[in-house]
């Protein structure tokens, strides 16, 4: 078992090598999956992550949801099973050995026509899990991987085998330790799908002012338990997911736009610029405008190398 698992991520590592030409995120041919591959370990990068999974083929990498770190290598997945505001970090890589990794981006509607089709008892429960977990690869899993990535050297095939693949990737997921956290994300009536409401009001009214209440009101919960339930999902309060995304969006438009932190403080919904600047500071170490100049410098030293 352990030499066909030697033999699958040897297959994976120089499929993913032979489609990354050089280092960062690569979208391929198959909708929904991306590659990685990096020479030299990385600096904290701050982002969403969509539901997806996630595998380490060649190095390793830590991800932080809030306080929680989540480690996982080519023993291991990780799973996302809503949007979630992460930190994450390459902590394994060389130009001898890059770091190269795998990630498949799925939506709730397919977890919920796999639990359908495999007659999957569909019970929705009370008890919330978190979105983020990491666990074993099993041989079966990394075997349905290997053929979706092996489509790529053939195109013409992606359109019909690339959605069974995918499928069977998932069938997979649920079928393991944690699938009961992934499948409870697609159940309508769960504490889990209920929670995820909220996430997408939050996400796409990050810059508004909003009550408890008012969320509470979506997830038709009591507010104990919407702050019991949004919690265990995803590690923080509804207020420090929204900041979350406040600050990761407004140091997107300071490294994107000529503009002062002044204006991008009240573009993602600060009414204090000195408030601002103070969890900005916090989250990334310095204050805006010298964090984006370090980030330039950084990024002018990698061209040159």
């Amino acid at each position: 078992m352990i030499e066909q698992m030697n033999k699958y991520h040897d297959e994976l590592a120089k499929l993913i090598e032979r489609h990354t030409p050089v280092h960062g995120v690569h979208v391929t041919a198959i909708p929904s999956l991306l590659f990685m591959r990096y020479s030299n370990v990385t600096g904290p990068r701050y982002g969403m992550y969509k539901p997806s999974i996630c595998m380490v083929v060649q190095g390793a990498k830590e991800v932080w949801l809030a306080q929680e770190r989540f480690k996982y290598s080519p023993t291991d997945y990780l799973i996302a099973s809503v949007d979630l505001p992460v930190t994450a970090q390459v902590t394994e890589a060389s130009s001898r050995v890059p770091y190269l990794g795998f990630k498949l981006e799925f939506t709730p509607s397919q977890i919920l026509a796999v639990l359908r089709d495999s007659q999957i008892p569909i019970e929705p429960r009370e008890n919330a899990k978190r979105a983020m977990f990491v666990s074993h690869t099993e041989s079966s899993l990394l075997d349905a991987v290997i053929r979706l990535a092996r489509l790529l050297d053939s195109p013409e095939d992606i359109p019909v085998l690339a959605p069974l693949f995918v499928k069977e990737i998932l069938y997979r997921v649920l079928h393991g330790q944690h699938g009961v956290a992934l499948e409870q994300t697609a159940i309508e009536g769960s504490s889990a799908y209920r929670i995820k409401d909220v996430i997408e009001h939050i996400t796409k009214n990050f810059e508004r002012s909003f009550r408890i209440d008012e969320l509470a009101k979506i997830a038709n919960m009591g507010i104990s338990s919407l702050h019991r339930h949004f919690k265990e999902v995803t590690a923080m309060s509804p207020i420090q997911f929204q900041k979350q995304l406040r600050l990761q969006e407004a140091r997107r438009l300071l490294l994107s736009e000529s503009t002062d932190a002044t204006d991008i403080a009240f573009r993602v919904g600060y009414e204090s610029p000195s408030q601002f600047s103070r969890e900005y500071s916090r989250m990334y170490g310095l204050p805006p405008i010298e964090d984006v100049r370090r980030l330039r410098a950084q990024f002018d030293q990698s061209i040159e190398a």
